[in-house]
């Protein structure tokens, strides 16, 4: 079959791939995986996120005790990867992080833990705080701490491919790798369920040492990718 070359004319690419007017609020999907934001005030993205804005917008970086010295001296202890910048003006801006699709969220007085590396953006609005998995065996898996998130307001999360929500019910706990776990009810208290041995530290183990454990009544959202962050 022979295809029009009208099909790959500029106009036609202009045409399809432009950006959409959708004026639908603050936060809007301009696609799965880029993220519109149309700013009157001051919104929290992730640091580096920004890929094009039009209008006058101020890009100011977090600053050392901009939350507190309580959560700059979480941020320290638990190497924290997620940078937080400050955006203030009018304007139109759009965000993305690494191709990964994003899901927005309004919060109605409720809370959500997120992971750290999964935050692209929220209302100043929303209270938060950086919460820690205590034991010392989370070490072993990398940076296990994440951010509760509670109140009104917007919040921007990201994942790789789709999400998939598992329903957490009494008598019935969900077990979930740390590295494809991106948030939960912030009614959950996650604990960590070892099989740590000998092979383990030889690299001989089952791949699945640590994992999380999820009781009582909630949800838990998992990616079908396992993103492992350094410090």
């Amino acid at each position: 079959m022979i295809q029009s070359q009208s099909q790959y004319s500029l106009e036609d690419i202009v045409l399809h791939a432009q950006q959409k007017e959708q004026h639908y609020g603050l936060f809007e999907l301009e696609s799965q995986r880029m993220l519109e934001v149309n700013l009157d005030g001051m919104v929290w993205i992730k640091m580096g996120s920004m890929t094009a804005y039009r209008g006058k917008l101020k890009f100011t970086r977090e600053g050392i005790l901009e939350h507190g010295i309580g959560k700059m001296l979480k941020k320290k202890v638990s190497h924290e990867g997620t940078q937080l910048t400050k955006v203030q003006g009018q304007g139109k801006m759009f965000l993305s992080d690494l191709g990964k699709k994003i899901t927005i969220l309004q919060l109605r007085n409720e809370s959500l833990y997120v992971a750290g590396h999964d935050i692209l953006a929220f209302e100043p609005t929303l209270k938060w705080d950086i919460r820690m998995m205590k034991k010392m065996v989370a070490m072993l898996s990398g940076d296990l701490f994440n951010v509760r998130f509670e109140g009104e307001g917007l919040l921007a999360i990201t994942s790789y491919y789709d999400p998939m929500v598992l329903i957490v019910e009494p008598g019935m706990p969900v077990f979930t790798d740390p590295n494809t776990t991106i948030a939960w009810s912030g009614n959950l208290q996650p604990k960590l369920k070892t099989d740590i041995s000998v092979k383990t530290f030889f690299g001989r183990g089952s791949g699945e040492s640590l994992q999380m454990k999820f009781e009582g009544a909630g949800f838990v959202v998992v990616q079908p990718f396992q993103e492992i962050y350094t410090s």
